[in-house]
């Protein structure tokens, strides 16, 4: 039923739109992007470095901005944004590594480092840097060690893609 996961769509529809951008073939990677967030809900940057299987659960609202560079084995819930927080030129957009799960509703703005394995939580907003292994929550978010209790958050749903 993968026919159903608007995620999966606009992340293949990415990787097309990237493959172009990289290619120096701008306006149509854009065109393709804004035509994807249309029927998705979901814009992705076609400039945005994405790993391998990142995943969008329920993706409606989801934000990626253009220098943001996602890991391997993430996941993001409905309404996250990966944006800047500044027009300057250069990196601006969030990097999430390997391995991390960010709520429903999370803001990541800025230049900022999420270390491996870390918990973003619902509605957090994050500003700063966080070491690997963290749980951050709360507004402005502060990063805390994560403890077994939040491993069940870094594991795939179990869909039939």
């Amino acid at each position: 039923m993968a026919a159903l996961y608007p995620g999966l769509h606009a992340i293949w529809a990415h990787r097309l739109w990237h493959a172009l951008w990289q290619r120096g073939i701008r306006f149509p990677a854009r065109m393709g992007s804004q035509i994807t967030r249309w029927l998705t809900g979901i814009e992705i940057h076609p400039g945005a470095v994405i790993g391998r299987r990142f995943f969008i659960d329920h993706g409606m609202g989801v934000v990626i901005g253009e220098t943001a560079e996602i890991g391997d084995d993430v996941m993001l819930y409905h309404g996250v944004t990966l944006g800047g927080r500044t027009r300057n030129s250069g990196k601006r957009h969030p990097t999430l590594e390997d391995g991390v799960a960010v709520g429903a509703g999370a803001k990541i703005l800025g230049p900022v480092r999420i270390g491996a394995r870390s918990v973003v939580g619902a509605n957090a907003v994050v500003t700063r840097d966080a070491p690997a292994d963290s749980v951050l929550v709360g507004v402005p978010a502060k990063a805390r060690p994560r403890d077994g209790a939040t491993a069940a958050l870094l594991a795939a749903p179990d869909y039939s893609i």
